[in-house]
């Protein structure tokens, strides 16, 4: 499909890091786009995408939830491509009498938008923004990693990984559990013959510079190294959790991220698993970074233990290579847009 087309786009989870950015540049490219948020009501997010150039005419905002996920299929009827990229992150009360958990909410939206896509009968192609964090080389009996990360890899779930919390296991979970539920839906055995098209980004760490108002959670992790002040434990308890997950911290940038979404919805066919990052690296190699590239940040050394934490893991994703993508920022632009994300917002001095 050529982008000179003018197309129907759903993006959800549209007020997002990525989600907002999408739809920014879906919108440059002269799309329709219907961006779904969980709350009209909420006039930051709102007005933050109503400002956006092309917005006037060519973006339709729908309330719609995760946890609700009949709520989609209005939104999507009529649309020629999905992006989804909503996925639930806090289970409150408020929604525990519908879904034990992120999850089953996760898998339940999955289930419910792919359902839709078939249902439209216009849908070509739904394209999830899906994480890494499904893809550990780790071997299968646990006892240490592959050689080798790509596309075949996916994250044990009955393994318990270092510096792991409640929440951070129910995000591994809901992450892995989904990703698989949206692969099914391009198995015409399974969506009863529909040509229709899957397609799943396994995105890396994502850092660079944002739209939003705020530092994105994303960005906040990467830059969470302890030896950066001020330090917040619990974001780097998810970085050294990510790097005990995938053996290293793959990395990308925003601007990447977009163009692979847009990418794959460009291509004249496309279906399957795709990992979407352009660095791997330790959390150390990222400390030495900030501590050479930017003195000014007060730098410590790490401890012992992880400074003897060796795996030998190549990065073997070249799927979307193979196909034409080219990533632009290398992992220097990353890093270094992403501490200037977090000055702009006061997270670093």
């Amino acid at each position: 499909m050529s982008n000179r087309r003018t197309c129907t786009v759903c993006v959800t989870g549209g007020a997002g890091f990525i989600g907002s950015s999408i739809v920014k540049k879906l919108l440059e490219k002269g799309h329709n786009v219907r961006a779904t948020l969980r709350n009209l009501s909420d006039e930051n997010k709102v007005g933050l995408l109503k400002r956006l150039e092309g917005a006037e005419t060519r973006l339709e905002l729908f309330q719609a939830d995760i946890y609700k996920p009949d709520e989609f299929d209005v939104v999507i009827k009529g649309c020629d491509y999905v992006f989804h990229v909503a996925t639930p992150l806090q289970h409150s009360t408020d929604n525990s009498h519908q879904f034990k958990n992120i999850t089953e909410a996760a898998l339940a939206g999955a289930k419910s938008i792919g359902e839709s896509c078939i249902r439209s009968g216009t849908v070509k192609r739904l394209i999830h923004t899906a994480s890494v964090v499904a893809a550990s080389p780790l071997k299968e009996d646990g006892t240490g990693f592959k050689d080798v990360m790509d596309e075949s890899c996916w994250t044990p779930l009955n393994h318990h990984f270092p510096y792991a919390n409640d929440h951070l296991e129910a995000y591994l979970e809901s992450k892995t559990l989904s990703e698989k539920e949206i692969l099914m839906f391009g198995d015409k055995e399974i969506n009863g013959g529909v040509e229709f098209e899957a397609v799943t980004l396994a995105c890396g760490l994502v850092g660079g510079d944002t739209i939003l108002s705020y530092l994105p959670d994303s960005t906040a992790v990467l830059v969470s190294h302890p030896t950066v002040i001020p330090y917040h434990a619990l974001r780097y308890q998810s970085l050294k959790f990510l790097e005990a997950v995938i053996g290293k911290v793959p990395i990308v940038h925003i601007d990447d991220i977009v163009e692979a979404h847009l990418f794959c919805m460009d291509q004249p066919s496309m279906t399957g698993r795709y990992l979407c990052a352009n660095g791997y690296v330790a959390t150390t190699e990222i400390g030495d970074y900030f501590r050479h590239y930017h003195p000014q940040i007060t730098i410590a050394q790490e401890s012992e233990e992880d400074e003897k934490l060796e795996r030998n893991i190549h990065w073997g994703s070249t799927k979307l290579n193979d196909i034409g993508f080219v990533y632009r920022f290398n992992v220097k632009r990353i890093l270094d847009d992403s501490v200037e994300c977090a000055k702009k917002f006061g997270d670093i001095n």
